[in-house]
């Protein structure tokens, strides 16, 4: 996509920037990850086992760092799902250049969530099971309603890892979970550039860093979305 379909699709600046990094160079290779994405997951093995089990309290996540992949996994599974909803069905107007970024997106979150499932179940647990969203209150066929629930995952997403990573005990997870949140970040500052050009630094705290949530609540905003009940009780909180 050129410089000049970009401007005249009203969307330049970061949205320029980003297009190029996002487009060319798919997840894997573009955070330098490559096939750490497929060889850490069986190279973490040595994690305690913890399934993720349905109860009568919902599905619990687990404990120590499996809990916490659980939990990840659990997120990356309702973000693929809402882009893979948003490609299937675009909104009216979507322009090709939202197209290409919103389908990098969808590839990216799909790659983050067969790597937590695959990581999970190298580390000889059973991964959380396939949950059941409801995305009824999303309007697919609108910009606005799409863009905007897109900001609310990608900023829950960039919360989520940030307030999750004191809570990670090996530092192989660690990593991964860093190189996965910078790209979650991108994503949250190319969606804030899609509502409104050069926004991209709003979800900033007045200390210029990006804002941390804890696991209960993060999974209270994301619930309206997750029809399988979620028990976090199990995860560690410090």
């Amino acid at each position: 996509m050129s410089t000049k379909q970009l401007s005249e699709n009203g969307h330049g600046g970061l949205t320029e920037r980003a297009l190029s990094a996002l487009s060319r160079r798919k997840f894997l290779s573009y955070v330098g990850m490559g096939s750490a994405l497929v060889v850490g997951a069986s190279a973490l093995a040595s994690c305690d086992k913890d399934d993720a089990a349905p109860n009568n309290n919902g599905v619990n996540l687990g404990s120590g760092d499996v809990g916490i992949l659980n939990y990840a996994y659990a997120l990356e599974q309702l973000e693929a799902a809402f882009y893979t909803k948003v490609i299937m069905s675009p909104f009216s107007g979507m322009t090709a250049t939202e197209t290409a970024l919103l389908t990098d997106i969808r590839d990216h979150e799909i790659a983050h969530r067969n790597f937590f499932k695959a990581a999970i179940a190298g580390a000889g647990a059973t991964p959380l099971q396939d949950l059941e969203v409801d995305f009824s209150a999303i309007d697919f066929g609108n910009r606005n309603s799409v863009l905007s629930t897109a900001k609310t995952f990608e900023d829950l997403g960039v919360s989520a890892y940030n307030g999750a990573g004191k809570l990670i005990v090996k530092p192989e997870y660690l990593v991964i979970a860093g190189q996965i949140v910078s790209v979650e970040a991108r994503h949250a500052a190319l969606i804030a550039d899609l509502i409104s050009n050069g926004s991209f630094a709003d979800s900033t705290d007045a200390n210029g860093l990006d804002k941390a949530m804890s696991p209960a609540q993060v999974l209270a905003a994301a619930d309206p979305f997750i029809v399988t009940k979620i028990n976090a009780s199990n995860l560690p909180t410090s």
